[in-house]
């Protein structure tokens, strides 16, 4: 696919400039970790005409409700699996506009942990910080003066769920929509699940949800964000994925707007399918306590990967972020044993060998 392309220009030539400067109004690269006000209620919407970039108003606009609507659904469906939790909600805006809403249940009877954060920012990045973001080299400061910071726009829903059970796997998803003040748009986005235990049924229920959306928009697709979520959950000191992936896909806008927003919908609105219906067939299954620590061995490389690789738990921290949002995705309780190598033909040991090799599910 082409990546990384901005709005549709004329294919006249036309002279050469030194780029766009950002503005005297626009954000510093560092928002403030002081920056959010606390509020008792979210205003209707975030987005507001004028704020930031120019840019794709109703787009921005589009996503954010999209976004909302899904946080409600997933939070109320995952309390009704868990019986007993509810979500705190918290809410906040910034004066320079944007602002957000997370949503944490935490001590419930089947989830230790589950936060589901929308977020929607304006704010500036430095070019070679924007360029770090990207694997796949994408020109994000397209339209920019050298060196000059670029102002964006960007709104997303992240979430991740830590169940108590070790049979039971964490799952994360992020969609997100990015402008940039020169004109570069994309989405980006993946639903991946964490087990600690191998159950090839529950996998091929997991990819499978998704590989259908896949294939009803680009028969494509699947292959190609299933090997991407397998090539970026890596933790690459461990040389080992974070879990068995599921789908990763980012700088898309290599076709019209609407339809990339579609499939975004489409994966996020499917987390449920894709993922209660494991929950609900291993919350009450029994486990020893070996397999316990297993699991919170596994949390602990799951920490690993968010504090070190993670680019979205980067860029919060560059930006100046909400912290609390930005570290709610790690576990409440995770553990490190020294040089623990699981004993060969053990569940354990053909789980981390999963890990090393990554396989088809579907």
């Amino acid at each position: 696919f082409a990546r990384g392309g901005s709005h549709p220009m004329s294919t006249t030539e036309e002279p050469k400039t030194e780029g766009k400067k950002a503005g005297p109004d626009a954000p510093p690269t560092h928002l403030g970790w002081d920056s959010h006000k606390p509020v008792d209620e979210i205003p209707d919407s975030l987005v507001r005409e004028g704020d930031g970039p120019e840019g794709n108003f109703p787009m921005r606009s589009k996503f954010e409700k999209m976004c909302r609507e899904a946080q409600v659904a997933i939070t109320k469906a995952i309390e009704d699996i868990d019986g007993e939790g509810t979500f705190r909600e918290d809410c906040w805006t910034r004066a320079n506009g944007g602002g957000g809403m997370s949503r944490v249940l935490s001590g419930g009877k089947v989830f230790e942990k589950a936060g589901v954060n929308l977020s929607v920012v304006y704010g500036s990045m430095p070019q070679e910080a924007l360029q770090a973001a990207t694997e796949r080299g994408v020109d994000r400061a397209k339209g920019m003066a050298p060196g000059e910071r670029v102002p964006f726009f960007a709104c997303g829903l992240s979430s991740v769920m830590h169940p108590k059970n070790p049979h039971c796997p964490t799952m994360h998803f992020n969609y997100r929509y990015f402008e940039t003040d020169g004109g570069v748009w994309w989405f980006g986005g993946g639903t991946d699940i964490t087990p600690s235990y191998i159950n090839e049924e529950d996998m091929k229920h997991f990819h499978g949800t998704y590989k259908e959306i896949c294939d009803k928009h680009d028969p494509e697709y699947y292959k190609e964000f299933k090997a991407w979520a397998d090539r970026y959950f890596v933790i690459q000191h461990r040389n080992e994925t974070r879990g068995f992936g599921g789908i990763f896909f980012d700088d898309q806008n290599d076709r019209d707007p609407d339809a990339h927003f579609e499939f975004s919908k489409e994966c996020l609105n499917s987390v449920v399918k894709a993922y209660g219906p494991i929950i609900e067939k291993h919350k009450d299954d029994e486990f020893t306590q070996q397999e316990k620590e297993w699991q919170l061995m596994r949390r602990g490389r799951y920490v690993e990967f968010n504090l070190v690789y993670d680019r979205g738990t980067v860029f919060g921290l560059k930006t100046g972020g909400r912290i609390e949002s930005i570290l709610m995705s790690l576990p409440e309780t995770a553990r490190w044993e020294y040089n623990n190598i699981p004993e060969p033909g053990t569940p354990e040991a053909e789980f981390l060998e999963v890990c090393k090799h990554p396989r088809d599910w579907v």
